[in-house]
């Protein structure tokens, strides 16, 4: 099947990313990476989108890493690309350090399980991919080496540490976008709502099945050590997290389920047509103005909630309807 604007995000994510990589070449700091997050990084930019970025620090602290993310935000800027919003996440320094060891407690920030949960379920380095895949795996292997069961020793092989974890941050972003509807008096607020139901989805969705992989599509070593069994967990995880949320639905469903290829196309083609809305200047423009006060009678609001609805049902039917082990896994893992 074919998937038009999917296939034209990517080619314009992977021109951009191509672009910024020839802008900061060799200007940043040799233990840093710059990591891109969001539409780019899931290889969806659509006219109209931010940029979120952050400067990956893997190495000793440096004042020029200060520097750096100055140079960097006024680089992209002087591109015309948009920058993070402001006081968020992104658009900073973010320290490895903080990402491995403050999983959880009161030291593991909104800002920091936010950068965390993004690294593994949508991001990309724009260069410096030893140092980002060397985080990446430094943050899995904490999720694996710390489960209390062991990745490899319960009846399904989920790593439920990771699975409670990106069960935790998309509960949060739940929580958060009520909060930024008050805090912003409604402001994008059905933009902000056609992307939490659609793009947010998607990588929470893509986040489960990774967790899932590990119990149907992991092989299972023979008599192995505690050590052994976690670099193999690990090595799979690494290599699912470094492709797209999207991709990571395609591979899992091609994968096992013949009989989930059905509801997993309509989950495409729901896709698609959202990232064409997305890409259509005008109709952005009439989300970002819209007011909850203005839905019920709006037209373009209308088709775009049928639209997440042949989505959201869709997932339904992979995660709940079909006889399959995504859905036992579901069953045994979602809410309890």
């Amino acid at each position: 099947m074919e998937w038009p604007h999917v296939t034209a995000a990517r080619t314009r994510s992977r021109v951009l990313l191509d672009r910024i990589e020839t802008l900061l070449d060799t200007r940043v700091p040799h233990d840093t990476t710059c990591v891109v997050f969001g539409s780019l990084a899931r290889r969806e930019f659509t006219s109209g989108s931010d940029l979120d970025w952050t400067l990956l620090v893997d190495g000793h602290a440096d004042p020029d890493h200060r520097d750096a993310t100055d140079r960097i935000e006024s680089w992209l800027q002087s591109e015309g690309l948009r920058p993070p919003t402001p006081g968020g996440a992104f658009g900073e320094l973010t320290f490895s350090h903080d990402l491995v060891h403050r999983i959880g407690g009161g030291d593991d920030t909104n800002r920091n399980t936010t950068q965390r949960l993004l690294l593994l379920l949508e991001s990309t380095p724009v260069f410096g991919s030893d140092e980002h895949e060397r985080v990446v795996r430094q943050v899995l292997t904490r999720y694996v080496e710390e489960d209390l069961v062991g990745a490899l020793d319960s009846p399904y092989g989920v790593p439920r540490f990771l699975l409670n974890d990106v069960v935790r941050y998309w509960r949060t972003m739940a929580v958060d976008f009520a909060d930024k509807r008050r805090d912003r008096r409604g402001d994008k607020w059905a933009l902000r709502t056609a992307k939490l139901r659609m793009s947010r989805k998607l990588m929470y969705a893509s986040g489960l099945l990774i967790c899932f992989s590990c119990d149907f599509l992991l092989p299972r070593l023979d008599r192995p050590s505690q050590p052994a069994k976690t670099k193999h967990v690990v090595d799979h995880l690494t290599g699912l997290v470094k492709t797209t949320p999207l991709d990571v639905v395609a591979w899992v469903m091609l994968s096992c389920f013949e009989t989930l290829s059905e509801p997993t196309a309509r989950l495409f083609a729901a896709y698609d047509e959202f990232l064409g809305l997305l890409d259509d200047p005008e109709w952005r423009s009439h989300m970002e103005a819209l007011t909850p006060a203005e839905v019920d009678g709006d037209e373009r609001y209308r088709v775009f909630k049928k639209l997440a609805d042949r989505f959201e049902n869709a997932l339904t039917e992979i995660f709940f309807d079909r006889d399959t082990p995504v859905r036992e896994l579901t069953r045994r893992y979602g809410l309890f």
